[in-house]
């Protein structure tokens, strides 16, 4: 998909509500309109998509491939009669989704390589600190994947705890724990590279 290199330098959050949920229109009308109106919003779209999945997997590669998926689900969509306007929003959800189910597989893929003991935490986790962007990236990309999804789509994307638990298909308790693990996690990385600075 060309077009990728000019379109680092934004993120979906610019134009696009972070909690946006993909609404397509049932009984849509014709297929052919949808088409030209996804060809025509594709150039205004693509770096708003691509900006929104780049930020989050941090690979260009990576985002590249579910920005492919995600216009790819809007064809297949439109092709169903499913959706009539693929509106910008729509997209994002679509990419929000696409995202999810990449870290799904490769959790999937370390879990074949590693067993992770599942470790029972209480909710009550208060932390304060002042993150440094770049390195709370860093930080939260090294992550494994259930705890990098979890901390995205509830800080990053600015879901509630139940709309988090409804994306990575769990009940509200199972979510609220392994927010508290993925805080948890977070922060012992945060603070061993960072020295330990913690707010009191």
């Amino acid at each position: 998909m060309e077009g990728y290199g000019t379109t680092r330098r934004r993120t979906g959050r610019e134009a696009v509500s972070p909690t946006a949920t993909p609404r397509p229109t049932r009984g849509a009308g014709d297929p052919g309109a949808a088409g030209a109106a996804l060809l025509s919003a594709y150039d205004r779209s693509l770096p708003q998509v691509y900006g929104y999945l780049v930020a989050r997997v941090g690979v260009p590669a990576v985002a590249e491939d579910l920005t492919s998926e995600t216009y790819l689900a809007a064809v297949d969509a439109i092709g169903r009669g499913t959706l009539r306007e693929p509106t910008t929003a729509w997209l994002i959800g679509v990419a929000r989704h696409k995202l999810v189910d990449h870290w799904r597989r490769q959790g999937r893929e370390e879990r074949r390589l590693s067993a992770v003991a599942d470790l029972t935490e209480t909710v009550d986790d208060p932390w304060t600190v002042r993150l440094e962007i770049a390195h709370a990236r860093e930080v939260l990309a090294g992550l494994g994947p259930h705890h990098r999804s979890a901390l995205t789509l509830r800080y990053l994307d600015g879901l509630a705890v139940a709309e988090v638990a409804m994306a990575l298909d769990r009940t509200l308790h199972a979510t609220e724990a392994l927010l508290v693990r993925a805080r948890r996690a977070f922060r012992t990385a945060y603070e061993t590279d960072q020295g330990g600075t913690v707010d009191a």
